[in-house]
């Protein structure tokens, strides 16, 4: 980030077009501080009452350097642009003569939006992602999602447990690496989206609390420590240039906000939401994308969309019959409540969810159907889960391929996770590479976390859960196709991303449900007027059995099978205007 593109940016080592670096750390428990420079001695800082450090050297790109605080304790930049190599080491002065090759590119609207989810470790780093952008393209994919890629402790993490968020981690590639991942992305016709996260730090390589424990509320805890103080206006400014940095210097064309709901202030959402659409140029299209658990409508303004846990957890229980743990509050009537998701994007709209013992959501019928994005499988429903197991290995072929279709061209904005596309059976496990003491309660505490499922209750059970730190853990986790109908899967999506991009998605702005009902067990037939007038009709049947329906009026759009015959199947019809 360098002060001539980011002029409002106070954080981290800025070039002027002098070449002389301004280094500034907002350390206000601090009454010294001095830059040191590897190679270079210490460079004393300016210290202003509100607890700003000043200092500027004419030093290269490439420079490493610590901040020395006064009890001689040696911290990374919290602004680093890349460290050298990881969160305890020297941050780096960044290079700033990266040459886009399609500076042109201005995004693609979000109704044309097909997201597909990879983890940059998992995939061989940004070099390999770039080199499989051709495969991604001509599965049809509009927008590839890298989970976050800030720097994390060690070289295995599934990217939220970051504790430089300025820092592309060294263990996925250079900064340079990524610009040309992104670039490479647009010359392809492709979007760049990344998942961001600022609703805490990870436990490791944190040195915030050091010298800037105000930084955090001592009065609010979240699931990994003290909340952050969205209060500050410090605090707020730090994360907004984060969020300008990917999108103007990266050229990144949306974000994905992790776990909002844990921040608590959350008119901040709305503030960068506001600060983005005035910062980005006017003629590109930016996108950002909300994750909320508690499916907070008060954010609609601030987004495109929000993921829709509701929706994933429906159809889950639809395939597998699972009602464990929060699959519970999915259980009865699980068609009905698909039949909502479908009509009204939310199943929990206000009302209790006995799994959290409180009431959940507010009303979501009139927001657009492109407000939300469906997936089957991400990195958390499969990752979450002990054995990282997928769908593939839990449900039929058969069902999984009428969910993949209701999925593709439905008007909700479809996500794919990595290896969904080749029919992979591989799991996603839960990994990290802390060591010691660390390393021992990240272990026991994840396989705590299923003390209470009743598959879990022995402990020897539990401690087959596989070791989060442990290398095979990720080893394991490594995408590969099926051994069978991986082709046929890859083809399977091909044709409906084609059918959703030609039929669908040139007709969502405007699309309205017509309603939503269940026709059988497992069973929904639902509708939706499109922008142009036409209707899309989808009957979907995720069970056995036969189901007796209407067939819609206009022509049949695609059918996983024979649509009057036994299920599972799906079909979707559309009937064009005159």
């Amino acid at each position: 980030m360098n002060n001539k593109s980011f002029p409002a940016c106070r954080f981290g080592a800025n070039r002027l077009d002098t070449g002389t670096v301004v280094f500034r750390l907002w350390a206000p428990a601090q009454e010294t501080v001095s830059v040191a420079i590897e190679g270079g001695g210490l460079l004393p800082m300016r210290r202003s009452t509100d607890g700003w450090f000043e200092a500027s050297a004419p030093v290269p790109p490439g420079t490493k350097y610590h901040y020395r605080l006064s009890d001689g304790l040696m911290v990374p930049d919290p602004a680093s642009k890349a460290q050298a190599p990881d969160v305890h080491d020297a941050s780096v002065v960044a290079t700033d003569d990266f040459v886009w090759r399609h500076p042109e590119w201005r995004g693609r609207p979000w109704t044309e939006s097909v997201i597909y989810e990879v983890h940059a470790g998992t995939a061989g780093g940004f070099r390999a992602i770039r080199d499989d952008l051709p495969r991604l393209k001509s599965l049809g994919v509009t927008a590839i999602e890298l989970m976050p890629v800030s720097d994390f402790p060690g070289r295995r993490n599934w990217g939220y447990d970051g504790v430089l968020p300025f820092a592309p981690d060294s263990a996925y590639g250079t900064p340079d690496e990524l610009k040309g991942l992104v670039d490479a992305a647009h010359g392809l016709g492709l979007m760049m989206f990344l998942d961001v996260v600022y609703n805490h730090f990870g436990p490791d390589g944190n040195y915030l609390g050091s010298y800037a424990p105000q930084f955090f509320r001592d009065d609010v805890h979240t699931p990994w420590g003290p909340a952050i103080d969205f209060r500050r206006r410090e605090v707020r400014d730090f994360f907004s240039c984060n969020v300008l940095m990917w999108l103007l210097e990266y050229r990144f064309d949306g974000l994905r906000f992790d776990a909002v709901h844990a921040i608590q202030e959350q008119d901040w959402i709305e503030e960068i939401a506001a600060v983005v659409r005035t910062a980005v140029e006017p003629e590109r299209h930016v996108h950002l994308i909300l994750e909320h658990h508690n499916n907070a409508l008060h954010l609609r303004k601030a987004a495109d969309a929000q993921w829709n846990d509701d929706g994933h957890n429906v159809l889950h229980v639809l395939l597998t019959d699972e009602d464990g743990g929060y699959y519970a509050d999915y259980a009865s009537d699980p068609a009905s409540k698909l039949a909502r998701v479908l009509a009204e994007g939310w199943v929990y709209q206000g009302e209790r969810s006995e799994y959290l013992k409180t009431n959940r959501g507010q009303p979501s019928a009139d927001l657009p159907p492109h407000a939300h994005v469906l997936f089957l499988q991400n990195h958390d429903q499969i990752g979450n889960r002990a054995f990282g197991e997928r769908l593939t290995t839990l449900t039929s072929a058969r069902a999984l391929e009428a969910a993949i279709v209701l999925q593709m061209l439905c008007p909700q904005i479809p996500l794919l996770f990595m290896g969904e596309e080749n029919a992979s059976t591989t799991p996603f496990l839960f990994f990290t590479d802390h060591h010691n003491e660390l390393a021992d309660a990240v272990r026991e505490g994840r396989r705590q976390e299923f003390a209470g499922f009743p598959a879990f209750a022995d402990p020897e059970k539990r401690e087959q859960i596989p070791d989060p730190n442990a290398a095979s853990t990720f080893a394991a986790s490594v995408p590969r196709p099926a051994s069978s109908g991986s082709n046929e899967r890859f083809a399977l999506y091909q044709r409906l991303i084609d059918l959703r991009l030609r039929e669908i998605a040139p007709r969502l702005h405007g699309a309205t449900s017509t309603g939503a009902k269940p026709i059988g067990l497992k069973a929904v037939s639902a509708g939706w007027r499109l922008g142009d007038g036409s209707r899309l009709t989808i009957v979907a049947n995720l069970g056995p059995e036969t189901v007796s329906f209407d067939v819609p009026p206009g022509r049949l759009l695609y059918a996983s099978g024979d649509p009057r015959g036994p299920g599972p199947v799906t079909a979707a019809y559309l009937e064009s205007v005159a």
